[in-house]
């Protein structure tokens, strides 16, 4: 991770800004897509750009609340959106706990950008924030974000149900 605020961070590959409403319309692009959708979205139905609009403005409300959050992801040469990921609060299996998450386009899926942004969620949990532990969890058949999470340090700890699904659960803790 290189400079910045937790507000706007820059990688090696990104720029990661504060999601804000102007992002509705890439947001939307984003989790509309089938196939990110499949991974993120719990029930039988896809989610609407309503569904998408309204969790959008619950993630700035979250921002507003606690002072960090999930983050629109920029190719920090051309500046076109690559994702979104960040840290925000859950509550998940029983537990609140602080979560590192992510979104890529399938155009740059296989890029490592998830990879760099759980690493930067990481660093910017332990080093800027204090955390003591972080968790991420998936659908268990997304292979490709459990690659992710343990290639960030992430061990699995348990399967779990999210939102009415079967997920696993894995967690990192700071050394001390």
């Amino acid at each position: 991770m290189s400079a910045g605020t937790i507000d706007r961070v820059q990688t090696e590959h990104m720029v990661l800004e504060r999601l804000r409403l102007e992002h509705g319309p890439e947001q939307v692009r984003l989790l509309l897509d089938p196939r990110v959708s499949a991974t993120l979205w719990p029930g039988d139905q896809p989610p609407t750009e309503a569904d998408v609009l309204d969790g959008l403005v619950a993630k700035i409300n979250h921002w507003d609340r606690h002072g960090f959050g999930l983050w629109m992801l920029r190719d920090r040469d051309s500046g076109e959106m690559v994702g979104r990921g960040g840290l925000q609060y859950t509550y998940t299996a029983g537990l609140h706990d602080v979560e590192a998450g992510w979104a890529i386009v399938p155009e740059r899926w296989g890029q490592g950008l998830a990879t760099e942004l759980a690493h930067t969620c990481v660093e910017v949990g332990f080093e800027q924030m204090g955390l003591l532990e972080i968790v991420a969890f998936t659908l268990p058949t997304n292979v490709a974000s459990r690659r992710v999470m343990e290639k960030a340090g992430f061990i699995y700890e348990r399967d779990i149900v999210h939102a009415g699904l079967p997920h696993v659960l894995y967690r990192r803790r700071r050394e001390l």
